[in-house]
């Protein structure tokens, strides 16, 4: 339970950043985040180049890959996650469910189900 809640939350975080680079083409704006265009936007009034960036790049996307590898990395050394991995990251995908209905929640909600059950029986074996 532990590595599919792994698996999943890397693919959810390489998901979003691939998606956002190729799909959404955020990537054609490389040239601007690269030269020092952004570094006095104000957020309040994003350029095309800057709101690209916070989608891909600077989004949730790349952490929560990272999370899913040391999620990963710890299942596969015997250690249990402990337990506010997964209750942070489900407080997170319940306030996303409640704001952007249409993102794919529930694969993230089912990831935190996944770690805290598999957290819960790996306690019970002990």
């Amino acid at each position: 339970m532990i590595k599919g809640a792994g698996w999943l939350l890397v693919f959810l975080g390489a998901a979003h950043t691939l998606l956002a680079l190729t799909m959404e083409g955020a990537a054609r704006h490389a040239g601007e985040w690269f030269s020092g265009a952004l570094w006095g936007e104000d957020f309040s009034d994003m350029s095309p180049a800057g709101s690209a960036l916070w989608l891909s790049l600077e989004s949730f996307g790349p952490p929560l890959l990272v999370v899913g590898l040391i999620v990963l990395w710890l299942d596969r050394r015997g250690i249990t996650p402990p337990p506010f991995i997964a209750w942070t990251l489900g407080i997170w995908g319940v306030v996303d469910a409640v704001v952007l209905i249409t993102t794919p929640w529930p694969l993230f909600l089912l990831a935190n189900i996944l770690l805290l059950v598999g957290g819960r029986r790996a306690a019970g074996r002990g």
